[in-house]
Formats: structure tokens, C-alpha cells, sequence
């Protein structure tokens, strides 16, 4: 089947919807607004419970349908991002430096079109338990809705989220068993020396040349530590040091990210870069600090799961690819993956910028087919008898 015909009948509002979150962006855990945007249409949906202030503005709705059975989740990011739009449109962001440059504005309206659907219909035996989440742009919401209880707290039993896509045709699909984005962490290495004249350096010990060693050597975990079959990232972006000259600074700083497909080559990666700047602190005579942060882990499709996604976008679709390459980015959906088995799965956004771009757009006509899976999928995982 096709797009569902009774969500194609309202595709005109959910693009009203979606534009008016695209005017109204939010950043992080502020989606004040956009939280009472979603509690509005859910009451006006007839769902059955919202509870509202999950990760600050986080939102979890529950819909019934016509028989008991488990709950699935279904889960939407709502933040933007500090970025200024340059897009021109007619309905561009009101608020200067903020924009939906990630399609967190099409991804809550596909949600929102799927829960009208469910809550009309209710053709399903279980419970849907529909996740609006802040903060995936950094601050990490999903891992506070994971530690605040929601998945234990509604008993959801599987979990699945969509994601733009640009380049791929609108309303199309494509996802990947196992991991599909990286875990992304943070280096922070800070290294202090003795400052000096440029003229006598053999009176200082200098942090420059330590830096400049260490971020050479860390080049060679990739080369030489790595096994070559295991995608590995170990980027420096980085160098802050010096004010002059003709001076030689006391201090320097290295900054960079690391992006892992296994907590194997995670745990390798920091091991390498606690030996390297150790190793070379000692060998220039310096002090020198690492600060491994970790981030988001891996996203790890369930594969049985994302077999099941797939079929599920092959009724809405002819155009799925079950098997893509996998992405070094990061996403905040992997602390629910981790907790229960699910899949994360792209929707087409066609010829449009990239994601983070300021010329990027959700593509309208891609909403009607990710919230006709999204209704897909419960119907077919909750199945009436």
C-alpha cells in the first residue's frame, strides 16, 4: 500500500504544522513552545494521556487501541539549532540564530500526523506511546528521558524513530542492521610548560612543540592502532596557544572528536591517547592533561527489528535500501537503543541542502509517508486478532 489515504487527506495541515514549528525554532532543552504546540494538537487528537516537563520539555502521549497488548514507543526530536536560516522562505525562522537545520520540525509533524491517525483509528492492540523529545542537538534529552524513567515508567517494550534524509527521493527509506551512526566523543588535552623570550628557548619548555608532537602521533591511531576492517575517526579541530611572536607561550590546548563504531575501539582509542599525551609530556619536559569525554554511543539497530522497519516501508514505498552504509555522525536515540531493541530509520528529503546546512529545508511531501510508516508499523506490530 501506499501513503495511508486518510493521512494523505490532511497533508495540507500537517505541512501548516510543520511550518509553523519551522518559524518557531527552539534550542535544546528550551522547546517551551513547541512542547505546547504538541500538547495542543495531541488534546485536540483525542489521545488518551499527556504527560508533559520529561527532560524539561519533553512530552510522552499515550494512545490505546482496541485490545490489550505491549507498548511501543515512537519518538521525534523537537530542538533546533544556533544557526542563522538562509533559506529565503516565506515561513524562515522569526528568530535570528536559531533554525531547524536538522528536520527536528518534520520529524515532530510526522509524528503528530501518525498519533491523529492512531487516536482516529486505534486499530491496533497494545498501547503507542508517542516520544517528543528536547535537547538531541546536544545536551543529550534522550539519555535524560531514559534516566527519567520513561521507558520502565510506560513499559515500553521496542522503540523507533525517523530521521530526514536529504538526497535520497522524498518519501523513501533506507536504514542498516547493527550500528548505523557513531558514539562521538570529546578530547580536551591541556598541556602547560614554562614561558619565555622566542629568542632563548632553551629556557622555556615549550608547549608548542609538545602539541605539535602529540597531535602528530595521535594521527597514527587510525594508521597503525586500528584494525583496518573497524571505521575509525580520531579528528584534532583544535590548536589554541600562544599571543606573539617573540614569545613562547606557558600553556596550549588541543580539542578534537572521536567517532566509534564499537566500545572496543572506544576503549583502545582512549587508551592510545592517555599513553601519547603522557609519552610526550615526559619527552618534552611538560605537563599534560587528558580529558576524554564521552558522548552519545553508537545508534545500534536491532536487526530483527530493522528487518521489520523495512517491510513496514516497503507497504508505503518501492524505493527502501535495508542495507546502507553507515554514518560516522552521532544521535541521542542510541541511549533508548541501548535499553530496548528497535530500529532508527531515514526518510528521503530529496535534492535539498545537507543536514546543518543554513539553506536546509524538510521537504513537505515527505511527512505524509513517514507518518503513514510510523502508523504502519504499530498497526502491523500490534496486530488486531
Amino acid at each position: 500500500m501506499p501513503v495511508i489515504n486518510r493521512i494523505a487527506d490532511f497533508a495540507t495541515d500537517m505541512t501548516a504544522w510543520r511550518r509553523h514549528l519551522h518559524m518557531h525554532p527552539e534550542l535544546q532543552f528550551e522547546c517551551h513552545e513547541t512542547a505546547k504546540f504538541v500538547v495542543k494538537m495531541l488534546t485536540d487528537f483525542g489521545v488518551d494521556e499527556i504527560h508533559e516537563g520529561i527532560a524539561k520539555t519533553g512530552v510522552v502521549a499515550i494512545i490505546n487501541g482496541k485490545a490489550s497488548g505491549p507498548t511501543i514507543g515512537l519518538r521525534a526530536d523537537m530542538d533546533a539549532l544556533p544557526m542563522q536560516e538562509e533559506t529565503g522562505l516565506d515561513y524562515a525562522s522569526t528568530i535570528p540564530g536559531k533554525m531547524h537545520a536538522c528536520g527536528h520540525d518534520g520529524h515532530t509533524t510526522m509524528l503528530l500526523g501518525a498519533a491523529r491517525y492512531l487516536a482516529e483509528t486505534r486499530n491496533f492492540a497494545g498501547r503507542v506511546a508517542l516520544i517528543f523529545q528536547p535537547a538531541e542537538e546536544g545536551g543529550g534529552g534522550g539519555q535524560v528521558m531514559v534516566q527519567e524513567g520513561i521507558l520502565d515508567r510506560f513499559d515500553i517494550k521496542e522503540v523507533y524513530a525517523l530521521h530526514s534524509g536529504p538526497g535520497d527521493a522524498a518519501g523513501s527509506f533506507y536504514t542498516t542492521p547493527g550500528p548505523i551512526l557513531a558514539a562521538a566523543d570529546t578530547i580536551h588535552i591541556y598541556i602547560t610548560g614554562v614561558g619565555g623570550h622566542g629568542a632563548y628557548p632553551y629556557e622555556t619548555a615549550d608547549p608548542v612543540i609538545a602539541a605539535v608532537g602529540i597531535v602528530n602521533a595521535i594521527q597514527t591511531i587510525v594508521s597503525r592502532n586500528n584494525k583496518a576492517y573497524e571505521d575509525l575517526v580520531v579528528s584534532i579541530t583544535q590548536i589554541h596557544t600562544g599571543s606573539a611572536d617573540n614569545v613562547i607561550p606557558e600553556k596550549a590546548y588541543i580539542n578534537g572528536t572521536v567517532r566509534t563504531l564499537s566500545k572496543s575501539t572506544q576503549a583502545m582509542v582512549h587508551k592510545r591517547l592517555s599513553e601519547i599525551v603522557a609519552g610526550y609530556a615526559t619527552a618534552y619536559n611538560v605537563t599534560a592533561k587528558l580529558d576524554y569525554e564521552y558522548g552519545y554511543p553508537a545508534t545500534i539497530n536491532d536487526p530483527e527489528k530493522t528487518a521489520f522497519a523495512a517491510e513496514v516501508a516497503r507497504e508505503i514505498s518501492p524505493l527502501v535500501d535495508d542495507a546502507r552504509q553507515y554514518e560516522m555522525g552521532a544521535e541521542d536515540f542510541s541511549y533508548m537503543l541501548e535499553q530496548r531493541p528497535g530500529a532508527y530509520v531515514y526518510v528521503g528529503n530529496g535534492d535539498s541542502a545537507g543536514l546543518h546546512h543554513p539553506a536546509y529545508d524538510f521537504d513537505d511531501e515527505a511527512a505524509p509517508a513517514g507518518a503513514s510508516y510510523f502508523a504502519r508499523l504499530i498497526e502491523r506490530a500490534l496486530p488486531v486478532v
